[in-house]
C-alpha cells in the first residue's frame, strides 16, 4: 500500500479511539508525511497506531521518539493553533509534530522547536528542511525557553516535565494556552493550561506517560530494588530520600490484605492515585511477573505494578479481586490493599482507607483542576485543595472540581 493510502488509513483509525479530529488537525495530519521523520522503519511502522523510538542513548535506553499518532492528534486539538499564531515546541523529537504545527500556524504564524540532543536536532532540521516545512530548530535546553525572550501564543511541551520552570512563565503571552505532560510526585498528567495573569489554570488534565526531559531542570526518579530479581522495585520521584538497606527483608513476612469493598468496572479508577498521593511515602511500585506467578507476591492493580506507600522496612500497595457478579461482559473488581514487613497491615489499611475517601469524594465520577503559581509570589489562598506540592519555579495545586447536582 502506498504511503498516502497509509497516512489516510491511520488518520482514519483515530477516530474508533475517541480521537474526534477538528477539520484543521485532520487536513495537517493527512498533509505531513510522517514516513519522512522516520526514515528507518517500514512504512507499515510509520503508519501505524504506536510511537517509534528513533534514538538511543550508549545504554540502550530511548530518549528519543515519534509519539503515537492518537497522542500526537490530541495535543494538536488541545494547543487549539489558529493561522497567525506563534507557537513554541519544547522537545523537537522527530520534527514530525513540529511540521504539523507549521500546517496549522500558516505563512503568518511562526514555529520554533528546541532541542536538547543535537543528533536528534540535526535529523529533525533535516526532515523537516526536506519537506520545506518553516520551522526554526533550536539545538539547546527546552527548559531555558528561546533565547531573546520571544513571547508566544502556545507552548507544547513533547516529553515529561517535573516542572513548569521560569522561562514558560515569561514566554507565555497572556491567554495564551501551554499543553505540557506534567509530572507530580511520580504522576504523570498531560495538562492543558491557560494563562490568567500570574496563574496558569488547567482546561482538561488527562492520564498519560512520556519519555523525560532532559537538562538543567530534569529530575530523576529513584529506583529501589527489594527482593531478588529483584520481585519488586519501588521508584520514588522528587528526590526523596529511600533506605534500600531496611527494606531488604520486607518482603520476608507474610502478607497482610485489607479489602475496601469498593469496586469498579474493569478495575478503573479514574485519579484515585492523586489521593494515595497525600500519604507519607507514596511511591509507584513495579511488581515483576515471575514474582507474582511464582507466588511470592500478590497480583498488583495494574499489570506493571501498582501505586504504593513505603515506610521504613514496610511497603505496600494496590491489588485486586473479581467481584461476585463480575462477568466476561463487565468485568468488576474490588480495590485492595497488601502490605509486606513488619507493619504490613498497618500501611494496607492506610492504603485502603484513601480508597474509600476516593470512592466517597466522587470515585468513578472525579473530575480533576491543576493550578500552577509561580514559586516566588508567596502561597495562594485556594480552597479545596487534595495536594500541594512545591517544586523549584512553581507551585502546583491539585484540587477536586465541584460535583454537578444529580437531577431527581
Amino acid at each position: 500500500m502506498a504511503a498516502d493510502q497509509l497516512r489516510n488509513a491511520m488518520i482514519d483509525g483515530l477516530r474508533p479511539s475517541g480521537a474526534a479530529l477538528s477539520g484543521r488537525v485532520d487536513a495537517a495530519m493527512r498533509a505531513v508525511p510522517r514516513h519522512v521523520f522516520v526514515p528507518d522503519v517500514s512504512l507499515e511502522r510509520a503508519y501505524g497506531p504506536d510511537p517509534v523510538v528513533t534514538h538511543r542513548d550508549g545504554d540502550g535506553v530511548p530518549v528519543s521518539s515519534a509519539s503515537a499518532p492518537g497522542t500526537v492528534a490530541g495535543m494538536l486539538e488541545d494547543l487549539d493553533v489558529h493561522p497567525g499564531h506563534r507557537v513554541l515546541e519544547i522537545g523537537a523529537g522527530t520534527g514530525y509534530n513540529a511540521a504539523l504545527l507549521a500546517h496549522l500556524v500558516g505563512p503568518a504564524g511562526s514555529v520554533t522547536t528546541i532541542e536538547y540532543d543535537e543528533a536528534v536536532a540535526s535529523a529533525a532540521r533535516g526532515a523537516l528542511s526536506s519537506l520545506g516545512a518553516a520551522v526554526t530548530v533550536v539545538h539547546g535546553d527546552g527548559m531555558l525557553g528561546v533565547p531573546g525572550r520571544a513571547t508566544f501564543d502556545r507552548i507544547v511541551v513533547t516529553a515529561g516535565a517535573w516542572d513548569i520552570p521560569r522561562a514558560w512563565w515569561e514566554q507565555l503571552a497572556e491567554g495564551g494556552r501551554l499543553v505540557v505532560p506534567l509530572r507530580i510526585l511520580g504522576l504523570t498528567r498531560t495538562v492543558v493550561f491557560e494563562r490568567a495573569g500570574a496563574v496558569l489554570r488547567s482546561r482538561s488534565v488527562v492520564e498519560d506517560g512520556f519519555m523525560p526531559m532532559r537538562g538543567v531542570g530534569a529530575v530523576r526518579e529513584q529506583n529501589i530494588p527489594v527482593g531478588a530479581g529483584p520481585d519488586l522495585t519501588i521508584r520514588l520521584d522528587d528526590d526523596r530520600p529511600g533506605d534500600a538497606s531496611a527494606l531488604r527483608g520486607a518482603l520476608d513476612h507474610p502478607v497482610a490484605v485489607c479489602w475496601t469493598e469498593v469496586a469498579v468496572p474493569w478495575g478503573w479508577t479514574e485519579h484515585l492515585d492523586f489521593w494515595l498521593a497525600t500519604l507519607e511515602g507514596f511511591c509507584r511500585l513495579l511488581v515483576s511477573r515471575a514474582a507474582v506467578e511464582g507466588g511470592r507476591l500478590m497480583a498488583p492493580k495494574g499489570p506493571w505494578g501498582s501505586m504504593g506507600i513505603v515506610e521504613g522496612g514496610t511497603l505496600a500497595y494496590l491489588t485486586t479481586q473479581p467481584t461476585p457478579d463480575s462477568d466476561a461482559e463487565m468485568p468488576s473488581y474490588e480495590i485492595g490493599a497488601c502490605g509486606y514487613g513488619p507493619r504490613g497491615a498497618e500501611l494496607a489499611a492506610r492504603l485502603a482507607e484513601r480508597v474509600r475517601d476516593w470512592d466517597r469524594d466522587g470515585g468513578q465520577g472525579v473530575q480533576l483542576w491543576i493550578e500552577a503559581h509561580p514559586a516566588d509570589v508567596g502561597r495562594p489562598e485556594v480552597s479545596g485543595v487534595l495536594l500541594a506540592v512545591d517544586k523549584r519555579d512553581s507551585r502546583v495545586l491539585v484540587r477536586v472540581a465541584e460535583q454537578a447536582p444529580v437531577a431527581v
